[in-house]
């Protein structure tokens, strides 16, 4: 926790003052997901977002994100484990895609609420079990509510069937995370996921949930810089290590500048 505190000092004093990346309340961008979370934000109509994350085990994914039209996005994923390292590389057996519809936007009494699918996990892939070490959404509903308070404090909310199931366990799924801003270019990043479909005899869960934790900064024009600590409740029956650490980076851009 000492470490963790460290960063954010970190962030705090060295990113950009003028940044407009999607953290901090100067931020340009909405949140599409806070950690492995889906969200109500959406990327705006015209722009791409390319964004990695690097995992242990050498895990790296890349995706690619585009607006197609007003409050609706699509987008491919692909990625493997070793890709970091000196290890054989094992490939992803199939590209992720997601698509969300954002179909109410935000006011002053009601949330924003998107809806949505997305087929791309996080971490490694188990291919005999057909998942991955953090299960997909799949089939999601989000809600999403910003309020003013020392800055911003974002509230989120995810209901979601994951259709990866080959341990078994097909249960619907509930997550909620918050995203609170720390001046203009930090955000600080909570969210749990309840795993309720990942407590079956075949899977990986131990019954806890996940809790996750990161932080965003941006750095420039479009660019956002994050730190990822998953599993704060060593929650997997095998192999389960308290803080996994993980790198985000993303960028966004208009289309045609």
């Amino acid at each position: 926790m000492r470490s963790f505190k460290f960063l954010i000092f970190y962030f705090s004093l060295f990113v950009s003052l003028f940044a407009q990346g999607s953290a901090g309340t100067s931020a340009k961008f909405e949140y599409r997901k806070l950690i492995d979370m889906e969200s109500a934000g959406i990327l705006e109509k015209g722009f791409v977002a390319v964004t990695t994350h690097a995992l242990p085990y050498g895990v790296v994914d890349m995706g690619l994100e585009v607006g197609v039209f007003e409050n609706l996005s699509f987008g491919i994923s692909y990625g493997g484990e070793n890709i970091i390292g000196d290890s054989q590389i094992k490939w992803y057996s199939w590209p992720g895609i997601n698509i969300k519809y954002r179909l109410i936007n935000e006011s002053e009494s009601v949330p924003a609420v998107a809806l949505g699918f997305d087929s791309q996990g996080r971490g490694r892939e188990n291919k005999e079990l057909k998942r991955f070490d953090y299960k997909s959404d799949g089939l999601f509903v989000a809600a999403s509510k910003n309020f003013n308070f020392l800055g911003y404090l974002s509230l989120h909310g995810e209901i979601n069937y994951s259709v990866r199931n080959g341990d078994g366990d097909r249960t619907p799924n509930l997550k909620i995370g918050l995203e609170k801003t720390i001046g203009k270019s930090v955000s600080f990043l909570a969210e749990y996921d309840f795993a309720l479909n990942d407590n079956g005899e075949l899977s990986f869960g131990a019954g806890k949930g996940y809790l996750n934790f990161g932080i965003r900064a941006s750095l420039g024009k479009g660019l956002t810089f994050g730190v990822d600590l998953r599993n704060m409740l060593e929650n997997k029956k095998i192999n389960s290590a308290v803080a996994e650490r993980g790198i985000f980076l993303e960028y966004v851009s208009p289309i045609f500048n």
